[in-house]
């Protein structure tokens, strides 16, 4: 397949995008449970039809420091990755999306890559690079060709080589619209560099680089954009009405200058003022602090977790109990067989009741859980 770079001079207003993308929310899986209404009372929530699960970078993020296996078994945030994961009873993958220095958005979560030449380590930001330059990095599609070797930094600044079990090349937006069952939805990270400066101009031509690619490729598919950076959260939701906005946030547990990051309170009055229609939160933040949960609910917002902790099955259970409407997770094969089997066993009659009201059994445990899980 053909791949070209997309510039912003190509990119459609609103005005010329035909009505019918629209239900590119929806598929058929969602399409009698999502709340799509436009009254000022339901256009800021999403409903759920059920409590969904979202593949983490696909079947999960590449830990290549961890000594458990499932963290290296394939490649992350690839198209191998990402039909992988849609074997299993997911309802949406989590990816991150940047755009090359010739304004083709591609499918990649650091802000950096890394190779080595004659011994030497070379680190190149991967927005300054080209759409071909970045290809040219790890497994090339023909088999003649041979790629840069991939490595990785880890936040602690040490080095490993990028080896998993199941490897594959990086990839385009256009080629994951293209090429993964359409009745999965996608949880689009508009990916920024945490420590850099942006433009209104700048997010701008980022943002509509890859409005194009999902206006043109979306069809009927699931679509949610999330984003740490809250200016382009604003933004991308003063850009387009038709896809749902969620704003990142690890509810305070690191400092930013930014208070909008600074905690779950300062992330519900960003969504208001920007009308935007959820959060996704770092798990432990809301362990910590519950009671979030009802105040985000009460401002018509939807809820979304992710984090480490997503990947153990009591833990997703007790954010069900406590009205979570999903998480974002690693170990997909896991946590969709516990989903599963959990969901099965809770009655319709008891859903209205354990949604702030837990019985004395669930109590227990979540004071149990709760106490432990925040001190990893």
């Amino acid at each position: 397949m053909a791949l070209k770079a997309v510039h912003v001079s190509d990119v459609p207003y609103l005005d010329q995008v035909t009505e019918n993308v629209t239900l590119s929310i929806l598929s058929s899986r969602f399409s009698k449970g999502v709340n799509d209404e436009v009254s000022e009372d339901t256009k800021k929530r999403l409903e759920f039809p059920k409590f969904v699960v979202m593949g983490h970078r696909g079947s999960g993020m590449n830990r290549l420091q961890s000594s458990d296996q499932r963290m290296k078994s394939i490649k992350e945030n690839s198209i191998l990755s990402f039909n992988a994961a849609s074997k299993f009873p997911i309802d949406f993958i989590e990816f991150d999306v940047q755009v090359t220095r010739d304004d083709c958005p591609v499918i990649f979560h650091d802000n950096f890559i890394l190779t080595q030449h004659k011994g030497e380590f070379i680190e190149k930001r991967v927005t300054e690079l080209s759409l071909a330059e970045l290809l040219s990095y790890g497994p090339q599609k023909d088999p003649e060709n041979v790629g840069k070797p991939l490595f990785r930094k880890t936040k602690d600044g040490r080095i490993f080589e990028w080896k998993v079990e199941k490897d594959a090349p990086l990839c385009t937006l256009q080629e994951v619209f293209d090429e993964i069952d359409r009745s999965i939805g996608f949880n689009i990270e508009l990916k920024f560099d945490d420590h850099m400066v942006y433009t209104e101009e700048e997010l701008i031509h980022v943002l509509e680089v890859i409005l194009k690619v999902v206006y043109e490729h979306g069809e009927d598919r699931p679509v949610i954009f999330s984003s740490f950076q809250p200016d382009a959260a604003l933004l991308i939701r003063k850009l387009q009405s038709i896809y749902p906005v969620f704003f990142l946030t690890n509810g305070g547990s690191q400092t930013y200058t930014d208070v909008r990051r600074g905690s779950l309170d300062e992330a519900i009055n960003m969504c208001l003022a920007g009308g935007l229609q959820g959060i996704v939160s770092e798990v432990k933040a809301i362990l910590k602090n519950p009671g979030a949960v009802k105040r985000i609910h009460e401002s018509k917002l939807s809820l979304v977790t992710y984090g480490e902790l997503n990947n153990v099955p009591e833990v997703v259970y007790v954010q069900r109990l406590m009205g979570i409407e999903g998480v974002i997770v690693d170990l997909v094969p896991v946590i969709t067989e516990a989903v599963v089997n959990f969901e099965n066993n809770v009655k319709k009659s008891e859903e209205v009741k354990t949604k702030y009201q837990f019985s004395k059994d669930e109590l227990s445990l979540i004071h149990k859980l709760i106490p432990e899980l925040i001190q990893i």
